[in-house]
């Protein structure tokens, strides 16, 4: 069993974690508060194997209560929680000790799958953001990106239905060059298939 405790000062995401958390087989949630002040009084008190922790907490940061946390509880767990990505977040969460870092928004599935690795010793973080710190100039997801004036009319088309052939004969270009396109969209917008590509353009207005 992993006995899990939360620390974020909205109690709408703490209940929707609550709720989410509620459906993994193995996890038990100790409880929760929304400051750094209270978390660390409860983690002497009460036995606990992962935080999960939200970066922006109204006394100190929680990349500072990481650092105290990993300071005080070497062998506790932390995984970031955030609204976004954000490439300066991820690594300074990750040089303070936390050993993941999962967006607010992400499913039961995800959360199970990135409690699941922490546990086992190793670090999570979804492919998009290894991408993002892999191609710093990549978008977080929820940042919407610049487009070249091309690759706007490739994503329309994308959008659109229209295959990578059918999207060369109608700007006059080659499929490889739409294929590029592509795989520069992707890459731009911090998603890994087309099909979030066009969820995210719909989403934000784009298409």
């Amino acid at each position: 069993m992993t006995t899990i405790f939360i620390v974020d000062d909205h109690p709408v995401i703490v209940a929707g974690l609550r709720s989410l958390l509620e459906e993994i087989d193995e996890v038990n949630v100790a409880g929760s508060c929304g400051n750094a002040i209270d978390a660390l009084p409860f983690l002497k008190k009460n036995p606990v194997d992962l935080v999960l922790m939200d970066i922006n907490l109204p006394d100190i940061s929680g990349i500072e209560l990481c650092k105290k946390v990993k300071k005080e509880f070497p062998a506790l767990k932390v995984i970031a929680i955030s609204t976004f990505s954000d490439r300066g977040y991820i690594t300074r969460m990750i040089d303070n000790g936390a050993s993941g870092y999962l967006i607010k928004s992400a499913s039961a599935e995800e959360i199970k799958e990135a409690i699941h690795t922490v546990m086992s010793g190793r670090l999570y973080l979804s492919l998009s953001m290894e991408q993002l710190l892999l191609h710093p100039n990549a978008a977080a997801p929820g940042m919407i990106p610049v487009l070249t004036r091309r690759e706007k009319e490739v994503l329309g088309l994308i959008a659109a239905g229209l295959t990578n052939n059918q999207i060369a004969d109608q700007l006059y270009i080659s499929p490889l060059t739409v294929d590029s396109h592509r795989k520069n969209l992707l890459t731009k917008f911090g998603v890994n298939n087309t099909a979030m590509l066009i969820r995210f353009a719909v989403e934000n207005k784009l298409v």
